[in-house]
């Protein structure tokens, strides 16, 4: 394809619309783009909405265009890693509540089916036969978009409710069905959230959520009567807040959790009382982070048990506390386990005679298993420089055996059995990779790169064992660094495709997460949010100068509070690099968070600030990608959002790709792809997905091409 035959962009409208805030004006000329949900949801689309829609559609046409040089390539991708997948597969089985339950994907499908079987007299093993309760295939088929998002079982193992989201904004419906029959009960409820509990007697609890998808008030539903009357018991009035219910591991009790960035609240209500009022457990707190387990008394079931309290309380990297159940009050409170400067505790998971203590050191996860009774603690060996392990599912809490996952970025996803009283460790299933996988063809390795201000940031790097590192190889640098999120170090067999073809892949542990405990998250946040960003280029910087990257072909890649990071180096660095990914984006951020009718502005203001306060407006207007977009030498952009995204609406990054490419002095494209059937989390199905990685792989491997064959980022056949 010749340069002047290069499809020209499509040209957005411009509307300006202006608006002043703390001396400032500020116009926003593709202000227009924004659709309500309603004008979204609608039959009968209005002008403005066709309108709007076709400007999404012949950007999707163009990047398709601009794409097509690497057609056969994705496909090539597409096959390879489908080829990977074990498509007739099984879970490993858990035991609950007298029913063994797994899922099965069969072959072709996109969906599991879920089945359970009851346990047998040897409880330990797995019946032959199981029931399908739940396919999934067969509730997507009438619909573009599909997820599941839970189901829970009501005592007596006869009903269940499960929640779904045909559309993608994450608002869900709830269905319930006769486990006996397999038939759906006519009780349906509307605009709830996922999940939810049933009581003893079958009344179940769910949110429903407010007109900004907040999380909001919490119903009493009695199965056979009409949702519409359905009792309000709970509502959180402060926008700052969220709330979940759920039902207690010990089954004594229903939560309401509540909680915004910083602070938490629970309040309770016995499972056996569901007509009773929901009481709170301690009082609320600024800054007071909280997550309680409830452990009943074990060799008198009329008297009080306690309750384990996971805190943050005079304890910045958290604590494990108990109190009696009938006496929560913090002068109650005992240290189970204290705080420690060094280790971040993340969870713990309580059994009846053991503790299992999930703690961060240096950035990795170490799993440390307590005897109640004696106080004799073990770990559990891991050997990878940069891995992740985790709780699996541990329904019962009368056992011995705990199961937990780990997956590493050579190591795919396994799950193992480890016998706390023995430390025993029992393998149970690893992710089979088809194709002729073999581990010892890939290194990992944990390296560090120095930041602006001399502090040490981890990076997680995967790469060919064979590949020379000559600085000469293209790198791929992923990054999120927000909400005290991890990203871990797990393995993807889509990813082989990338590095068979001579990538290294770097993860750069940014702060904003925890992987270096509760410290390396507040240092991204708020007054300190630059720090992630200039974390990011740093690590960028020492891969080029380490010889793990070609400068010539750095690319880097994120989603979300990652597509914000990308889109703000994009601005702060547009030479560092060829190519950027950014995945539903949230790059308009003074915009946003000025709008608290949107989904998550009102809970978020601990994380970036309220732009209604000068401090705060001031601070985010330095990184806010949209409100920095100048003219540069941009690099390549591919960037992608779901038209029903209701966590990142999607004309953020269509208003964003428009601005750039106005300022845009360089060749290299600017492109953006919207699904129109999807949300937040992109396509649902587990091929449906691979179809969209190909899309990115085949934009990267593209740009990396053109940089060794010609250097001059124009997209050529």
């Amino acid at each position: 394809m010749k340069t002047s035959s290069l499809p020209p962009p499509p040209q957005a409208a411009k509307q300006p619309h202006r608006s002043s805030l703390h001396g400032l004006e500020r116009t926003d000329e593709f202000a227009w783009m924004r659709l309500s949900e309603k004008q979204r949801m609608a039959k009968v689309p209005d002008e403005h909405t066709r309108k709007v829609i076709a400007y999404l559609e012949a950007e999707n046409a163009y990047t398709e265009s601009m794409l097509a040089p690497v057609a056969d390539l994705r496909n090539t991708l597409f096959d390879e890693m489908k080829g990977r997948v074990k498509e007739s597969d099984l879970s490993v089985p858990y035991r609950e509540n007298g029913y063994w339950y797994r899922y099965r994907f069969e072959e072709g499908a996109e969906y599991p089916v879920h089945m359970r079987a009851p346990v047998l007299p040897d409880k330990d093993r797995v019946p032959a036969e199981f029931t399908d309760f739940l396919d999934e295939n067969a509730m997507a088929a009438a619909h573009d978009y599909f997820d599941l998002a839970d189901f829970e079982i009501a005592p007596g193992n006869k009903l269940m409710a499960y929640s779904m989201d045909t559309v993608g904004r994450r608002r869900y419906e709830i269905r319930f069905r006769d486990l006996s029959s397999g038939t759906d009960l006519p009780d349906l409820i509307t605009h709830a959230g996922d999940g939810g509990a049933f009581a003893d007697d079958g009344t179940f609890f769910y949110v429903r959520k407010d007109r900004s998808l907040r999380n909001a008030r919490v119903f009493r539903h009695i199965m056979g009567t009409d949702p519409a009357t359905d009792v309000e018991v709970f509502y959180e009035k402060n926008r700052a807040f969220s709330c979940e219910v759920f039902r207690s591991r010990s089954d004594r009790y229903v939560i309401i959790s509540t909680e915004s960035t910083l602070s938490s609240e629970h309040r309770l209500l016995r499972t056996d009382d569901p007509l009773g009022e929901f009481k709170p457990l301690f009082p609320r707190g600024r800054r007071h982070e909280m997550s309680i387990m409830h452990v009943p008394n074990v060799d008198d079931a009329r008297n009080p048990g306690k309750f384990y309290i996971l805190t943050n309380w005079k304890a910045r990297n958290f604590r494990l506390m108990e109190c009696p159940e009938d006496r929560t009050e913090k002068d109650a409170w005992t240290e189970v386990v204290p705080h420690r400067k060094e280790v971040l505790l993340e969870d713990v998971e309580v059994f009846r005679d053991h503790l299992v203590l999930t703690e961060r050191i240096n950035s990795l996860v170490h799993l440390r298993i307590r005897s109640i009774g004696t106080g004799e603690e073990h770990e559990i060996d891991f050997h990878d420089p940069a891995y992740v392990a985790f709780g699996g599912t541990n329904a019962e809490w009368d056992t011995t055996k705990f199961r937990y996952g780990y997956t590493s970025l050579t190591t795919p996803t396994s799950v193992y059995e480890h016998d706390m009283v023995t430390g025993w460790n029992r393998l149970l299933k690893q992710q089979e990779v088809l194709g002729g996988f073999d581990a010892s063809l890939y290194i990992s390795e944990r390296v560090w790169a120095t930041a602006k201000d001399g502090v040490s940031v981890p990076i997680s790097l995967v790469r060919r064992h064979d590949l020379a590192m000559d600085g000469h190889a293209p790198f791929l640098l992923y990054g999120y660094g927000a909400y005290g999120i991890n990203v871990e170090p797990v393995f993807s067999s889509a990813r082989l495709s990338l590095l068979d073809r001579g990538f290294v892949i770097g993860i750069a542990h940014v702060r904003g997460g925890e992987e270096l405990g509760r410290a390396w998250y507040e240092n991204g946040r708020m007054e300190h949010k630059m720090n992630t960003f200039t974390d990011f280029i740093a690590c960028a910087e020492q891969m080029v100068s380490d010889g793990h990257a070609d400068p010539k072909r750095l690319y880097c890649m994120g989603g979300s509070a990652g597509g914000l990071l990308v889109g703000a180096v994009m601005n702060m660095r547009p030479d560092l690099w060829d190519g950027v990914v950014a995945e539903v984006p949230f790059v308009d951020v003074i915009n946003t968070m000025l709008d608290p009718t949107l989904p998550l502005t009102t809970g978020e203001y601990d994380e970036w600030g309220d732009p209604r306060e000068a401090g705060s407006f001031k601070r985010i207007l330095q990184y806010s990608p949209y409100d920095n977009v100048q003219d540069a030498h941009y690099p390549a952009l591919l960037a992608t959002t779901g038209f029903h995204d209701s966590q990142v609406q999607y004309w953020e990054p269509a208003k964003w790709v428009s601005r750039l490419r106005e300022h845009q002095k360089g060749p290299r494209p600017i492109l953006l792809w919207t699904n129109m059937d999807a949300g937040h989390g992109g396509a649902t199905g587990r091929f449906e997905r691979l179809n969209e990685v190909a899309r990115v792989y085949a934009f990267l491997l593209h740009r990396a091409t053109v940089q060794r064959t010609e250097g001059n980022g124009q997209i050529r056949g």
